[in-house]
């Protein structure tokens, strides 16, 4: 039975997110019925307006996690990659955004670097977050006020500043930007096909700083989002601000995700990055 969300933000926050875990794993389940490592799909694929690919998962996916998380959190409004935009949702104080499988062209030719994404907005912000990537056996996990978590382990406070040559993930014009912003030439790692996946590895340290270029959406980022926070991370927009949700643009300019121990040199780099990008 789904844990009943209760009053109090930092209760409230857990009790959500043991309720968007407990979907995320299932909806990962589903999901990998028809992935297969190193091979093709064995799901339907589709093509969607603006031809980018949808496959039978990414749409199984999305009906499970509708159906599901529609009864644990009745009053809450919906947004996802998969399902037509209501602007309904623009009224409703709470909001549940996802990415069924984010890294659809990752999935479909069985790359294991996809996820499902899953976030609970409240009041423009969010509160709880999950990017499960199945076929990576990764759950990044986070409720505001509550921590962050990667396959159960606490997330933030015990990482060092970074040492030798440091390592980013995104476009590689943006890193090469970096690098000369920097003075200092970062180490590029391969592609992340998934953004959330991407950005939630900054929360891990695992990188030390990610990039998005612009048209990233809420669904894309929004789980990625409370990770980062909670392991005292950041995903900044232009200006250095944080981002707002549950807008009537879902759209978003480009984004940089900065390791909790990342200096404070590189982190004006980033910034004068997302200020090129910007013109």
């Amino acid at each position: 039975m789904t844990a009943p969300i209760l009053p109090g933000p930092s209760l409230r926050a857990q009790a959500a997110l043991e309720a968007l875990l407990d979907a995320a794993l299932k909806a990962g389940e589903i999901a990998l019925r028809d992935f297969h490592p190193g091979e093709k799909t064995s799901a339907t694929v589709a093509l969607k307006r603006g031809n980018s690919p949808v496959t039978g998962a990414d749409l199984a996916v999305n009906a499970f996690l509708l159906e599901h998380l529609g009864a644990a959190f009745p009053h809450a409004g919906w947004l996802s990659e998969e399902t037509a935009d209501d602007p309904a949702r623009l009224d409703r104080a709470e909001l549940l955004v996802v990415d069924p499988i984010d890294g659809t062209r990752a999935y479909m030719s069985g790359d294991p670097r996809w996820a499902v994404s899953i976030a609970l907005v409240s009041e423009g912000r969010p509160i709880a977050g999950v990017v499960h990537a199945p076929a990576l056996r990764q759950t990044y996990a986070a409720a505001h006020g509550c921590g962050a978590t990667r396959n159960g382990f606490r997330l933030g406070g015990t990482e060092a500043a970074p040492q030798g040559r440091p390592v980013a993930g995104g476009p590689r014009t943006m890193i090469a930007a970096l690098s000369a912003q920097s003075g200092v030439e970062w180490e590029v790692v391969a592609r992340i096909p998934s953004l959330a996946l991407r950005l939630a590895q900054v929360g891990s340290g695992e990188l030390m700083l990610a990039f998005a270029s612009a048209n990233s959406h809420d669904w894309d980022i929004a789980a990625a989002d409370i990770v980062l926070r909670e392991a005292g991370a950041a995903l900044i927009g232009e200006g250095g601000r944080g981002l707002d949700y549950n807008r009537r643009e879902t759209c978003h300019g480009a984004l940089a995700g900065l390791g909790a121990a990342l200096p404070s040199a590189y982190r004006e780099a980033a910034f004068a990055v997302l200020r090129q990008a910007r013109e």
